[in-house]
Protein backbone atom coordinates (compact mmCIF):
# COMPACT_ATOMS: atom_id res chain seq x y z
CA UNK A 1 0.00 0.00 0.00
CA UNK A 2 1.21 3.50 -0.80
CA UNK A 3 1.91 5.82 2.12
CA UNK A 4 0.60 9.37 1.76
CA UNK A 5 2.56 12.05 3.62
CA UNK A 6 1.09 15.47 4.40
CA UNK A 7 3.65 18.26 5.01
CA UNK A 8 3.19 20.37 8.13
CA UNK A 9 4.85 21.94 11.13
CA UNK A 10 5.06 21.52 14.91
CA UNK A 11 4.06 24.88 16.37
CA UNK A 12 6.69 24.76 19.14
CA UNK A 13 9.21 25.28 16.33
CA UNK A 14 8.21 28.94 16.67
CA UNK A 15 7.25 28.95 20.33
CA UNK A 16 7.92 32.68 20.71
CA UNK A 17 5.63 33.65 17.85
CA UNK A 18 1.87 33.93 18.08
CA UNK A 19 -0.45 31.23 16.82
CA UNK A 20 -1.55 33.52 13.99
CA UNK A 21 2.09 34.00 12.97
CA UNK A 22 2.58 30.22 12.94
CA UNK A 23 -0.53 29.84 10.79
CA UNK A 24 0.75 32.44 8.34
CA UNK A 25 4.20 30.82 8.17
CA UNK A 26 2.71 27.39 7.55
CA UNK A 27 0.17 28.47 4.95
CA UNK A 28 2.63 30.80 3.25
CA UNK A 29 5.14 27.99 2.75
CA UNK A 30 2.85 25.37 1.27
CA UNK A 31 2.46 23.37 4.47
CA UNK A 32 -0.91 21.82 5.15
CA UNK A 33 -1.10 20.91 8.84
CA UNK A 34 -0.04 22.06 12.31
CA UNK A 35 0.65 20.11 15.49
CA UNK A 36 -0.31 22.66 18.14
CA UNK A 37 1.93 22.57 21.19
CA UNK A 38 0.52 22.75 24.68
CA UNK A 39 3.33 24.75 26.24
CA UNK A 40 3.41 27.29 23.44
CA UNK A 41 0.07 28.00 21.78
CA UNK A 42 -2.86 26.17 23.40
CA UNK A 43 -3.24 25.47 27.11
CA UNK A 44 -4.69 22.43 28.86
CA UNK A 45 -8.19 22.86 30.29
CA UNK A 46 -8.96 25.64 27.79
CA UNK A 47 -11.53 24.20 25.39
CA UNK A 48 -12.77 27.65 24.42
CA UNK A 49 -9.32 28.82 23.37
CA UNK A 50 -8.65 25.52 21.62
CA UNK A 51 -11.91 25.73 19.67
CA UNK A 52 -11.06 29.25 18.52
CA UNK A 53 -7.59 28.12 17.42
CA UNK A 54 -9.17 25.29 15.47
CA UNK A 55 -11.41 27.79 13.70
CA UNK A 56 -8.47 30.01 12.73
CA UNK A 57 -6.38 27.02 11.61
CA UNK A 58 -9.08 25.66 9.36
CA UNK A 59 -9.97 29.12 8.02
CA UNK A 60 -6.40 29.32 6.69
CA UNK A 61 -6.86 26.03 4.84
CA UNK A 62 -4.76 24.05 7.33
CA UNK A 63 -5.49 20.88 9.25
CA UNK A 64 -4.92 20.21 12.92
CA UNK A 65 -2.38 17.38 12.88
CA UNK A 66 -2.20 16.77 16.64
CA UNK A 67 -2.30 18.27 20.10
CA UNK A 68 1.23 18.22 21.51
CA UNK A 69 0.61 17.79 25.24
CA UNK A 70 3.29 17.69 27.89
CA UNK A 71 1.57 15.04 29.96
CA UNK A 72 4.14 12.52 31.23
CA UNK A 73 3.53 9.03 32.49
CA UNK A 74 4.15 8.58 36.23
CA UNK A 75 4.70 12.29 36.81
CA UNK A 76 1.38 13.48 38.24
CA UNK A 77 -0.29 13.14 41.61
CA UNK A 78 -3.51 12.37 39.75
CA UNK A 79 -2.76 11.16 36.24
CA UNK A 80 -6.44 11.00 35.36
CA UNK A 81 -7.05 14.65 36.34
CA UNK A 82 -3.94 15.93 34.58
CA UNK A 83 -4.60 14.01 31.40
CA UNK A 84 -8.26 14.99 31.28
CA UNK A 85 -7.29 18.67 31.20
CA UNK A 86 -5.12 18.08 28.14
CA UNK A 87 -7.77 15.88 26.60
CA UNK A 88 -10.43 18.58 26.88
CA UNK A 89 -8.28 20.97 24.88
CA UNK A 90 -7.35 18.28 22.35
CA UNK A 91 -11.01 17.47 21.74
CA UNK A 92 -12.00 21.13 21.31
CA UNK A 93 -9.05 21.61 18.95
CA UNK A 94 -10.36 18.78 16.78
CA UNK A 95 -7.06 16.94 17.12
CA UNK A 96 -7.06 13.36 15.83
CA UNK A 97 -4.29 12.48 18.28
CA UNK A 98 -2.75 13.70 21.50
CA UNK A 99 1.00 13.49 22.00
CA UNK A 100 2.20 12.33 25.45
CA UNK A 101 5.60 11.59 26.97
CA UNK A 102 6.69 8.15 28.12
CA UNK A 103 7.82 9.11 31.60
CA UNK A 104 10.65 11.31 32.81
CA UNK A 105 13.60 8.95 33.09
CA UNK A 106 15.78 7.14 30.58
CA UNK A 107 14.90 3.52 29.91
CA UNK A 108 18.20 2.28 31.36
CA UNK A 109 17.15 3.69 34.74
CA UNK A 110 13.61 2.34 34.67
CA UNK A 111 13.09 -0.60 37.03
CA UNK A 112 10.28 -3.12 36.72
CA UNK A 113 8.01 -1.28 39.15
CA UNK A 114 8.29 1.90 37.09
CA UNK A 115 7.63 0.03 33.87
CA UNK A 116 4.53 -1.65 35.28
CA UNK A 117 3.19 1.66 36.58
CA UNK A 118 3.87 3.36 33.26
CA UNK A 119 2.13 0.59 31.33
CA UNK A 120 -0.95 0.78 33.57
CA UNK A 121 -1.14 4.55 33.24
CA UNK A 122 -0.64 4.40 29.48
CA UNK A 123 -3.52 1.95 29.15
CA UNK A 124 -5.74 4.18 31.30
CA UNK A 125 -5.15 7.35 29.27
CA UNK A 126 -5.53 5.43 26.03
CA UNK A 127 -9.00 4.37 27.12
CA UNK A 128 -9.88 7.94 28.18
CA UNK A 129 -8.83 9.33 24.80
CA UNK A 130 -10.55 6.55 22.90
CA UNK A 131 -13.88 7.62 24.43
CA UNK A 132 -13.31 11.01 22.70
CA UNK A 133 -12.28 9.42 19.40
CA UNK A 134 -8.68 10.59 19.87
CA UNK A 135 -5.54 8.48 19.51
CA UNK A 136 -2.68 8.61 22.02
CA UNK A 137 0.85 8.78 20.61
CA UNK A 138 4.10 8.68 22.57
CA UNK A 139 6.83 11.17 21.79
CA UNK A 140 9.92 9.26 20.53
CA UNK A 141 12.48 10.95 22.72
CA UNK A 142 15.63 10.63 24.78
CA UNK A 143 15.40 10.21 28.56
CA UNK A 144 12.01 8.49 28.34
CA UNK A 145 10.85 4.91 27.83
CA UNK A 146 10.95 5.53 24.08
CA UNK A 147 14.66 6.37 23.95
CA UNK A 148 15.54 3.03 22.34
CA UNK A 149 13.67 0.93 19.81
CA UNK A 150 13.46 -2.02 22.18
CA UNK A 151 12.19 -0.04 25.15
CA UNK A 152 9.55 1.74 23.09
CA UNK A 153 8.19 -1.50 21.67
CA UNK A 154 8.16 -3.06 25.13
CA UNK A 155 6.07 -0.18 26.48
CA UNK A 156 3.51 -0.62 23.71
CA UNK A 157 3.41 -4.37 24.38
CA UNK A 158 3.17 -4.03 28.17
CA UNK A 159 0.42 -1.41 28.01
CA UNK A 160 -1.45 -3.61 25.54
CA UNK A 161 -4.08 -1.11 24.40
CA UNK A 162 -5.21 -0.71 20.78
CA UNK A 163 -5.40 3.09 21.12
CA UNK A 164 -1.67 3.55 21.80
CA UNK A 165 0.63 4.68 19.01
CA UNK A 166 3.91 6.55 18.51
CA UNK A 167 5.23 9.59 16.79
CA UNK A 168 8.80 9.31 15.52
CA UNK A 169 11.84 11.51 15.18
CA UNK A 170 15.52 10.81 14.52
CA UNK A 171 16.98 10.24 17.98
CA UNK A 172 20.52 11.64 18.05
CA UNK A 173 21.91 8.73 20.11
CA UNK A 174 20.98 6.19 17.42
CA UNK A 175 22.72 5.59 14.12
CA UNK A 176 20.66 6.09 10.93
CA UNK A 177 20.27 2.34 10.42
CA UNK A 178 18.90 2.00 13.98
CA UNK A 179 16.52 4.87 13.35
CA UNK A 180 15.16 3.22 10.23
CA UNK A 181 14.78 -0.05 12.11
CA UNK A 182 12.69 1.76 14.73
CA UNK A 183 10.36 3.00 12.03
CA UNK A 184 9.95 -0.52 10.66
CA UNK A 185 9.35 -1.96 14.12
CA UNK A 186 6.53 0.48 14.78
CA UNK A 187 4.60 -0.61 11.72
CA UNK A 188 0.97 0.42 12.03
CA UNK A 189 1.68 1.94 15.45
CA UNK A 190 3.39 4.82 13.65
CA UNK A 191 1.27 7.93 13.15
CA UNK A 192 3.28 11.07 12.33
CA UNK A 193 6.96 11.99 12.08
CA UNK A 194 8.77 15.09 13.28
CA UNK A 195 11.12 16.18 10.52
CA UNK A 196 14.51 17.79 11.12
CA UNK A 197 18.21 17.22 10.51
CA UNK A 198 20.86 17.58 13.20
CA UNK A 199 24.29 16.98 11.64
CA UNK A 200 26.88 16.63 14.41
CA UNK A 201 24.20 17.30 17.03
CA UNK A 202 23.43 20.82 15.80
CA UNK A 203 20.41 22.09 13.90
CA UNK A 204 21.02 22.11 10.19
CA UNK A 205 19.06 22.57 6.97
CA UNK A 206 16.72 19.71 6.17
CA UNK A 207 18.67 16.88 4.52
CA UNK A 208 16.54 15.41 1.76
CA UNK A 209 18.73 12.31 1.29
CA UNK A 210 18.61 11.52 4.99
CA UNK A 211 14.84 11.76 5.10
CA UNK A 212 14.36 9.82 1.89
CA UNK A 213 16.16 6.98 3.66
CA UNK A 214 13.86 7.14 6.69
CA UNK A 215 10.65 7.38 4.68
CA UNK A 216 11.71 4.53 2.44
CA UNK A 217 11.72 2.33 5.56
CA UNK A 218 7.95 2.80 5.83
CA UNK A 219 7.08 3.27 2.17
CA UNK A 220 4.58 0.40 2.35
CA UNK A 221 2.97 1.53 5.62
CA UNK A 222 -0.13 2.74 3.82
CA UNK A 223 -2.65 5.34 4.85
CA UNK A 224 -2.21 9.05 5.47
CA UNK A 225 0.41 10.42 7.86
CA UNK A 226 1.86 13.81 8.70
CA UNK A 227 5.50 14.84 8.17
CA UNK A 228 5.89 17.84 10.47
CA UNK A 229 8.87 20.20 10.42
CA UNK A 230 10.49 20.93 13.78
CA UNK A 231 13.74 22.46 15.11
CA UNK A 232 14.30 24.90 12.27
CA UNK A 233 17.89 26.19 12.32
CA UNK A 234 18.20 29.43 14.32
CA UNK A 235 14.39 29.49 14.68
CA UNK A 236 14.51 31.49 11.46
CA UNK A 237 11.51 31.95 9.16
CA UNK A 238 13.93 32.21 6.23
CA UNK A 239 15.20 28.70 7.04
CA UNK A 240 11.60 27.46 7.19
CA UNK A 241 11.12 28.67 3.62
CA UNK A 242 14.02 26.48 2.48
CA UNK A 243 13.12 23.48 4.66
CA UNK A 244 9.47 23.57 3.61
CA UNK A 245 10.49 23.61 -0.05
CA UNK A 246 12.80 20.62 0.56
CA UNK A 247 10.06 18.75 2.39
CA UNK A 248 7.44 19.39 -0.27
CA UNK A 249 9.83 18.21 -2.98
CA UNK A 250 10.70 15.12 -0.95
CA UNK A 251 7.05 14.23 -0.44
CA UNK A 252 6.05 15.11 -3.99
CA UNK A 253 3.41 17.59 -2.85
CA UNK A 254 4.27 20.32 -5.34
CA UNK A 255 5.35 23.91 -5.03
Amino acid sequence: MKTTWIPGIVSVTFRHRTADEVIALAAGNGLRAVEWSENAHVLPDDPQGAAELRRRTEAAGLRVAAYGSYFRLCANQSAETAFRQSLWSAAALGAPLIRVWAGAKPSKEADEDFRRAAAREASMIAAMAQSEGIKVAFEWHKDTLTDTNESAMRLLTDADHPNLYCLWQPTAALAPVQRAEGLRLLGNRLLNVHVYSWPDGERGPLNSAEWAYYLDAVSDLGGEHMALLEFVRDDAPAQLVRDAATLRELLGTGS
